[in-house]
């Protein structure tokens, strides 16, 4: 199982998305506060559909209160757009941790400098950033496709 992270969460349709998108994997998704929502907000609703009844989800208060209880941080992988090693270079393993930032700005220097695996998903010089929702859906299917070939 893969524990998706999402740090500061601010658009309820992603993280309702992002929800959904664990349950149709058999993933864990952790949020990480403050969020730009509350948590009971119709439109998360409305993207995660009923599925959110589903779904095996913990909150954290702050980043302290997540790191804490990893197992193993070396199996945490940081989403960014400024790394330089690929999702694609990279070794997922069942129970690994994906760590997402928060759409405006993605991940703090802070939470960076907290592990070493900082990974990106390939992209157009044209754009920024994906979608947080499609970012979080590109590693997951990469990391469940190396994980069913193993």
């Amino acid at each position: 199982m893969l524990n998706i992270v999402l740090v500061e969460p601010e658009i309820p349709n992603n993280t309702g998305n992002i929800g959904r998108l664990c349950v149709g994997t058999g993933s864990r998704l952790h949020l990480i506060h403050p969020f730009g929502f509350v948590i009971n907000d119709k439109n998360l609703k409305r993207s995660g559909l009923d599925y959110w009844m589903h779904l095996d989800v913990t909150e954290y208060q702050n980043i302290e209160e997540w790191i804490v209880q990893i197992p193993d941080k070396s199996r945490v992988f940081l989403m960014s757009s400024h790394a330089s090693t690929s999702i694609y270079e990279a070794e997922f393993q069942d129970g690994d941790w994906l760590v997402f930032g928060k759409e405006s700005v993605g991940l703090s220097e802070e939470v960076l400098n907290r592990f070493e695996n900082h990974l990106t998903i390939p992209m157009s010089n044209l754009i920024r950033s994906f979608n947080i929702a499609n970012s979080v859906a590109f590693v997951v299917g990469e990391a469940k496709r190396q994980i069913n070939l193993k």
